[in-house]
């Protein structure tokens, strides 16, 4: 993505289309609507430069340009791209420091891809590449302050380990490898090269802990949700039951070769979206 650009949310939406961000973000009323995709908007662009082919050093650099215009933004003179942002900031009261906290999350991946990350590296990739999303969404969801952190905290931590479960080979073929270098040990593998990994018949061993600390995640973020008013958890209980249904097919699939790719039928989704749409 060229740093320079000037694409607005609206301009973005298109590339949601038909994914359960959408689905659940449609529902919500306008000024939460409009909030919710300029967020989704910003982690797209600053999520496409991590994956870019474009050198590490532009990449690095690209993300700088974006923590510089969120600075920026909060001093009161935004760059063209986060003009329809100061609105939303004001409304809702969302904090520079999460948005800073998706940049550096993606540029976790920059230096280097990520290789079996130790434990506390892989919570903080999931902290900062999800939870921080999540901490800039339930503001704009209208959550009490406590109970938004603590959703953001699990959900966030559920949805970015069920991705992990589900792309492993994806990752692999792009020379990334989530799972951490404990559990690996633990299973008896000592390499990180990401393909010998997704190849060695220990693999479903290390994948378990991960399912169950998932599973552990959506039912924390299941309690929260219950406690609160049905219109205001109404979107993340959408992402919530989406990605648990994920989780729950992988776990039918398991981790043994041959691994065909999981994916959420539309019926499926689409009775997900009835399920939590309507009040």
């Amino acid at each position: 993505m060229n740093q320079q650009s000037t694409a607005t949310p609206a301009e973005h939406q298109g590339v949601a289309l038909g994914s359960s961000f959408y689905a659940a973000m449609r529902i919500l009323p306008r000024s939460q609507r409009e909030a919710m995709f300029q967020i989704y908007s910003f982690c797209r662009f600053v999520d496409d430069i991590a994956d870019s082919d474009a050198p590490r050093a532009q990449k690095l650099a690209d993300l700088q340009q974006w923590r510089d215009d969120i600075d920026a933004l909060y001093r009161g003179a935004p760059p063209p791209r986060l003009r329809d942002y100061v609105a939303s900031l004001q409304q809702f009261g969302l904090k520079r420091q999460d948005f800073l906290d998706v940049i550096d999350g993606m540029e976790m991946d920059v230096p280097a891809d990520i290789r079996a990350p130790d434990e506390p590296t892989l919570d903080l990739y999931c902290d900062r590449v999800a939870s921080a999303v999540g901490r800039l969404s339930v503001r704009v969801f209208g959550l009490p302050e406590q109970d938004g952190i603590d959703l953001a905290y699990h959900l966030g931590r559920a949805l970015q380990l069920t991705n992990i479960l589900r792309d492993l080979d994806e990752d692999a073929g792009i020379g990334r490898l989530y799972l951490p270098r404990e559990g690996l040990l633990a299973a008896g593998i000592t390499s990180h090269d990401p393909r010998e990994v997704m190849a060695s018949p220990a693999l479903p061993q290390v994948c378990a802990p991960l399912v169950k600390r998932a599973l552990e995640h959506f039912a924390r973020a299941d309690e929260i949700m219950s406690r609160n008013p049905r219109r205001v958890v109404r979107a993340p209980r959408i992402m919530g039951k989406y990605y648990h249904s994920i989780l729950q097919l992988l776990i039918a699939r398991g981790f043994e070769k041959p691994r065909r790719p999981v994916k959420l039928g539309k019926a499926s989704r689409i009775a997900i979206l009835l399920q939590y749409a309507i009040i």
